[in-house]
């Protein structure tokens, strides 16, 4: 019994098209959207009168998906948040890009903020951290050749 790798990694949204149109920019493709409600999903999540809005997303090269999820109900009480990347629990999404400068430009243009500021790891990454839609951090990384 091992681990295989990761399918994918699921992140809860109010604004499914802001979130979806910030992912597709970066580069991901659409593979559906669906509506999913029921007790099976109930009984998996641990939640009552779940109804929600689940859109897939693969990688270019599809090695893992995104799972965006709108939940119409329950709702979250708490409404959205803007973590800092050291609070306690998962904190962001590392992606594998080509470009960053023009990269971070882009999103930039979409709304997105450059967190700290590109650096250069040991000239073998640049890396930076970007906070996108809904306080979604990315951090994204480019293999310096």
């Amino acid at each position: 019994m091992k681990v295989q790798r990761i399918d994918h990694i699921g992140v809860i949204v109010d604004d499914l098209p802001s979130v979806k149109a910030f992912f597709l920019e970066l580069g991901l493709r659409e593979l559906g959207e669906a509506e999913v409600e029921g007790e099976w999903v109930e009984r998996i999540i641990g939640l009552h009168d779940v109804k929600e809005t689940v859109a897939m997303l693969a990688m270019p090269e599809g090695e893992a998906m995104i799972e965006l999820v709108k939940f119409h109900s329950p709702s979250d009480e708490k409404g959205i948040q803007h973590p800092l990347a050291n609070t306690l629990g998962i904190r962001h999404i590392a992606l594998a890009i080509e470009d960053i400068e023009s990269m971070v430009d882009k999103l930039k243009k979409k709304g997105a903020e450059l967190i700290g500021e590109i650096q250069n790891y040991e000239n073998v990454y640049k890396l930076c951290y970007i906070r996108g839609p809904e306080g979604i951090i990315l951090e994204l990384a480019e293999k310096i050749k």
